[in-house]
C-alpha cells in the first residue's frame, strides 16, 4: 500500500449506506444482453437452496443469493452495473 491507499475497511460506511436502501428499485444492467431496468422486473426463482434472479429479456442469471448458518453468499457477476437511488 502507498500513502494514498486504504484497505478494505474504508468501505464499511459506503457499503452500509448502499445496502440499507430498497434495492428492488435499483436499476440493474444485464452483463449479457445490456437490458437495463428495475431489479423488481427481474425473474426470481426461489425453489432451491438459494435464490436465482434472471434477466427478464435474455434469461441469463443476474444474481445468486444463498444463505447458510451465520452467513450469506451474494453473486452479482451477471450484472454489469447496479444504479442505486440514494436520495
Amino acid at each position: 500500500m502507498t500513502g494514498a491507499d486504504l484497505d478494505g475497511n474504508a468501505l464499511a460506511g459506503p457499503l452500509r449506506e448502499l445496502f440499507a436502501v430498497e434495492l428492488t428499485v435499483a436499476l440493474g444492467t444485464c452483463a449479457s444482453c445490456g437490458h437495463s431496468g428495475p431489479l423488481a422486473e427481474a425473474r426470481v426463482y426461489s425453489r432451491a437452496p438459494g435464490v436465482v434472479v434472471r434477466c427478464p429479456t435474455c434469461e441469463e442469471v443476474l444474481i445468486r443469493v444463498v444463505a447458510g448458518p451465520g452467513r450469506t453468499w451474494l453473486d452479482l457477476r451477471g450484472l454489469a452495473v447496479i444504479e442505486v437511488p440514494t436520495g
